[in-house]
């Protein structure tokens, strides 16, 4: 098809916004207003009974002995960098193909981000890539792995579940413990993600980082986070961390921050989380729902389709195709009514603010090409099968 014939199609006769959560809202209005009335009446705002309520009904669902409900999920992750003791003369293994308060939480915390290729099917962090970092380029010295590069202690590990599938967290666990490395779950997209031996994401290291940005499966009315732990005494201290590091009030044995989550954030939480799991079965009816479509258009030739890891259970955060000539088909599908977004168009390792770690273009080739290709279509739990199938046809139109 010609870029003329595109600029002059005719308007589209559905719009399939990227997301819509008012659709969602007009179903919990009646059950969140009065709770949220009841907060107002009694302005009791920060950590009360609704957050400890929430508190504990997440670490039940995330298969935790304790959660902590934080701010954000950015604040989750410098939090558990925090707690961990992980600082200057530190370095962390991530993901370059990641949202920013990945790397960014590193840098904040004064250590020093390092990057390992992504695996091409899941996205997620490439045990492969970092089992040759650990191997090639560190050494121990007086107990401490040191990256002989540059002079640091690798302290950690921080791997992604990336769009709501776990990362493998088997061989990346198998590599902590072999390299003393401590770990942190980045699992902002996956809350109730499962991998195949049914770990929940969040519950399988150190400290799992959640986020409930109104757009991620479970969204607050604003800004909202979690950390999720096994450990007590980490639980306990991150609870200290979380009111500035005062134990009791006003006395500070620690440097903390104001890391805390409030009533309101928690209580509609707390009726979203008991809807959690029959959204994201829709989420999962929808991504087979395109799968059956692209195939009856013949399109697995042209683009290809997000996998599921065997055995694992994929939440659907966001569904992600990979796309040749991307940018002019996200143009296209905008202007046919179809709301997308490019999840993530810079890899971490070429942000201008990360220019002082080194990198240069072609060091990490599997994160160029996802993020010259992929593309995210609507996955909304209350998106019709109508509309899906429109979705999937103009993707074909486009292809011709």
């Amino acid at each position: 098809m010609s870029q003329h014939a595109k600029s002059t199609a005719p308007p589209p006769h559905l719009t399939v916004p990227l997301l819509d959560l008012r659709r969602q809202y007009q179903t919990l209005a009646t059950e969140i207003v009065p709770i949220v009335e009841n907060i107002f009446a009694n302005q009791q705002f920060i950590l009360g009974r609704y957050v400890l309520e929430f508190e504990q009904a997440a670490a039940a669902y995330c298969n935790c002995a304790h959660a902590i409900g934080v701010s954000s999920g950015t604040d989750a992750l410098l939090l558990a960098l925090m707690s961990l003791g992980v600082g200057a003369g530190d370095e962390v293994i991530t993901t370059p193909h990641t949202f920013f308060a990945t790397a960014g939480t590193i840098a904040r915390a004064g250590a020093r981000p390092v990057f390992c290729d992504i695996d091409a099917r899941s996205f997620n962090i490439d045990p492969a890539a970092v089992r040759e970092f650990l191997y090639r380029q560190c050494e121990r010295r007086a107990g401490k792995l040191i990256n002989r590069g540059t002079g640091a202690h690798v302290s950690a590990l921080m791997p992604v579940h990336l769009y709501g599938q776990c990362a493998d967290m088997g061989q990346l666990l198998e590599l902590a413990r072999e390299f003393d490395l401590k770990v942190i779950e980045d699992a902002a997209q996956a809350i109730g993600a499962d991998d195949a031996d049914a770990r929940r994401a969040g519950s399988m290291s150190e400290i799992g980082c959640l986020s409930f940005f109104p757009t991620k499966n479970l969204g607050a009315f604003g800004d909202a986070g979690m950390c999720t732990t096994q450990d007590a005494e980490l639980a306990e201290r991150m609870r200290v961390l979380r009111v500035h590091g005062g134990k009791p009030k006003y006395y500070h044995a620690l440097i903390g921050g104001n890391f805390r989550l409030d009533e309101i954030q928690a209580a509609v939480l707390g009726v979203k989380l008991r809807r959690l799991d029959s959204w994201t079965a829709a989420r999962q009816r929808n991504a087979a729902c395109y799968a059956a479509a692209f195939t009856r258009a013949g399109l697995n030739g042209q683009i290809q389709a997000p996998t599921v890891t065997p055995g694992y259970r994929h939440t659907w955060n966001q569904y992600v195709i990979r796309a040749p000539r991307r940018d002019a088909l996200k143009q296209f599908l905008g202007e046919q009514g179809v709301g997308s977004e490019i999840y993530y168009p810079v890899p971490l390792h070429r942000q201008q603010c990360f220019a002082y770690l080194g990198y240069g273009d072609g060091d990490f080739p599997v994160t160029e090409s996802a993020a010259r290709e992929v593309l995210a279509l609507p996955i909304f739990p209350e998106l019709e099968p109508e509309q899906i199938q429109y979705v999937v046809g103009r993707i074909a139109a486009f292809y011709g």
